[in-house]
């Protein structure tokens, strides 16, 4: 430490005369301030105001955006002046609350999610079966990879045709459909996830002396569950969409038609704004299980676990 460094560490006196000594010698003059109390800098955190608490409400921005897309709707239909091609929003609405009141629409809609849930939990146990298979012997990988490079292309609608023919007009050919849409997606996220677990987590598994069914409950499938969670709600949404489309196809299913021959019903009788109301209730369930069901079920695991931001 040099005299000036040791005459700066004292009291102001001491460094004004430290100061007068410096300039006196030619160097520097050093700066000397009292730091400000806080309470005189004022406010540091801005405020926000109604429009910004406003737009930082995701709920009120979505509802935003579907009133905006109704008004153009109405403003469109309105203009064209055709119901019979596009009918106006408050038609549709006004059809839609008509098929609820009557409950014909939710008839058709529980039929179709009724068969839509027996060709999903299907589609899902034979995914699992396989995929544990391929995961745990070098056959049922073989077995996996060569099936889902042969089926996996191939659109579901495109076996409408053999489902007539071996299952007739019914709920098996629907649910033999769903099974095709649901298999190979889940199947292969699932496989994909397993096989990125890494080598340490694999270690640990066998270390604790965990093999065959064990191992992959406890290992792969926390590990894997991200993949897993994708792999369903792919599954949900091809399925979802092959079985609208297997209705308007198929028709009447076990003494009753779904909500794609609600749709097909009406467009053959004109009532186009029927029509419209049936995709509403087939896209309003698409949202629901998507937000209601699948999102909690991502809070509650990957984004628990901290597996995803």
């Amino acid at each position: 430490m040099t005299k000036h460094t040791a005459q700066a560490g004292k009291s102001p006196e001491a460094h004004q005369a430290f100061e007068t000594n410096a300039r006196s010698e030619g160097a520097r003059p050093e700066i000397y301030r009292t730091p400000e109390p806080y309470s005189a800098v004022g406010v540091v955190e801005k405020p926000l105001s109604l429009l910004e608490r406003l737009g930082n409400n995701t709920a009120l921005r979505r509802v935003f955006l579907l009133a905006a897309l109704a008004a153009v709707w109405q403003i469109y239909a309105q203009h064209l002046n055709n119901e019979l091609l596009f009918p106006t929003f408050s038609a549709t609405m006004q059809a839609l609350l008509t098929g609820i009141m009557s409950g014909g629409l939710l008839a058709k809609a529980w039929t179709s999610i009724n068969v839509l849930l027996i060709g999903y939990a299907c589609g899902i146990a034979l995914a699992a079966l396989l995929t544990v298979l391929a995961i745990t012997t070098r056959i049922g990988a073989d077995i996996l990879e060569t099936l889902t490079a042969m089926f996996n292309p191939l659109p579901a609608i495109a076996l409408l045709p053999l489902a007539l023919i071996w299952f007739g007009l019914g709920e098996g050919s629907l649910v033999f459909v769903l099974i095709h849409s649901v298999l190979w997606a889940v199947a292969l996220n699932t496989h994909s996830g397993f096989l990125s677990v890494s080598l340490t987590m694999r270690m640990v598994g066998r270390n604790y002396g965990l093999t065959g069914f064990a191992y992959v409950r406890s290992i792969l499938i926390p590990a894997a569950f991200p993949s897993i969670l994708s792999g369903l709600k792919m599954g949900w949404a091809f399925a979802w969409r092959t079985l609208i489309a297997a209705e308007l196809v198929f028709g009447v299913s076990s003494g009753s038609g779904g909500l794609g021959w609600f749709i097909y019903q009406n467009k053959n009788m004109l009532e186009i704004p029927s029509v419209f109301a049936g995709l509403f209730m087939v896209i309003f369930i698409g949202l629901i299980v998507e937000n209601f069901i699948f999102k909690v079920i991502e809070r509650a695991t990957i984004r628990k676990w901290g597996m995803q931001a």
